[in-house]
């Protein structure tokens, strides 16, 4: 069977047609296209849009069908297996190695993220029950932490991974605590520095397995994604060392349905090198005998709305940074949002904000 029918092939079931006339069909513009799919899997057919060898009107209707009908278990071949194998071998989230996010993805340039995102700069999912617009929505996600974490004026919160200050600036300002907030990313902290500036924060450009002191609280917003699997109860030790007996812990991330050791080799190579999703069994595993599990909410579906609004301010705004960044990063960046916003409709991937503590007396009431 040639590469054509191969591809034609694996696509019966999934609804998406080859130069189809509906949004989620596949223009292909290179027959080359089909020989590349099956030698380099997703990551070939990524690649190939990058390149112009096919479009698609709704990128996300596209992926969306794709994950539904199970795409990704019929197109794996032995680079992927390797991959798999390297990752189960050697530690890819090492204090060097995990800078390499940092340099590659977050440090791309503030004006940049600036105009994709809200106006608290919050790279992690919104919370859309009864917000009609993303500064609402993320306005009410930060909220929400600070609630679920029960704040209270004066405490003390250590936040793992800060992205640009958004929750330290949140958190001091409107429930008056002293955060001290950790990011390995130089953009990120000279940029949470100057926005927290006059407040209770402190911004420490450190790797968070370096962090020492007692705290009333600990939140880890959107960093979890690139502990990796090997990491996940050094995360959960830190936490714990940290935080005060009565304290709480609230761990909020992206998750997969099921135990991975690696990620996309397309996502790994242009968005986040050496990240990973964790799985309930991994962090059941890596929480064991450590925290009492108080709350564990998934709003997954929000993170569609959340890219599907970071998308529509990106292709707004990109004749501002089309010169610095050319035409093919923007078929990249234009990929990855639309892939994870259809990856999370078809519920692929989860949203989940767990809350741990060390056992509070009496128990402890969930919030929504």
């Amino acid at each position: 069977m040639n590469a054509k029918k191969t591809v034609l092939h694996l696509l019966k079931g999934t609804d998406v047609r080859i130069n189809g006339d509906r949004p989620w069909d596949i223009q292909v513009h290179n027959e080359a296209l089909y020989a590349r799919i099956i030698r380099d899997g997703s990551l070939g057919f990524g690649e190939a849009y990058m390149d112009g060898w096919w479009d698609c009107t709704r990128i996300d209707l596209l992926m969306e069908k794709l994950v539904q009908a199970g795409i990704e278990k019929k197109v794996m071949n032995w680079k992927t297996a390797l991959a798999v194998v390297k990752a189960k071998v050697i530690n890819t989230q090492t204090k060097i190695r995990s800078k390499k996010v940092a340099e590659e993805h977050y440090d791309l340039g503030n004006d940049f993220y600036a105009d994709m995102l809200d106006k608290y700069m919050q790279y992690t999912c919104g919370y859309w029950k009864h917000a009609k617009t993303l500064d609402a929505a993320q306005e009410k996600k930060l909220d929400l932490v600070c609630k679920k974490l029960q704040l209270k004026k004066g405490e003390k919160v250590l936040e793992l991974g800060c992205g640009w200050g958004g929750f330290a600036y949140y958190a001091a300002k409107y429930y008056g605590c002293h955060v001290t907030a950790v990011n390995i990313s130089e953009e990120q902290v000279a940029y949470a520095r100057q926005r927290c500036k006059g407040l209770p924060v402190k911004i420490v450009k450190s790797d968070y397995r370096n962090i020492q002191g007692k705290f009333d609280k600990v939140a880890s917003i959107g960093m979890c994604e690139h502990v990796g699997y090997k990491n996940y109860r050094v995360l959960m030790q830190k936490a714990f060392d940290c935080l005060n007996q009565d304290g709480l812990f609230l761990l909020h991330t992206i998750a997969g349905n099921r135990s991975v050791t690696n990620t996309d080799r397309w996502i790994e190579k242009y968005i986040f090198p050496n990240s990973m999703l964790p799985s309930i069994k991994q962090l059941g595993e890596a929480m064991e005998g450590l925290f009492v599990m108080e709350d564990w909410h998934n709003f997954g579906a929000d993170y569609d709305k959340t890219l599907m609004a970071w998308y529509a301010n990106f292709k707004k705004n990109w004749p501002k940074h089309q010169a610095q960044y050319g035409d093919r990063f923007y078929r990249m960046w234009t990929f990855y949002l639309l892939c994870c916003a259809g990856m999370f409709r078809a519920r692929k991937i989860q949203l989940w904000q767990i809350v741990l503590s060390k056992g509070i007396a009496g128990g402890y009431e969930s919030i929504r």
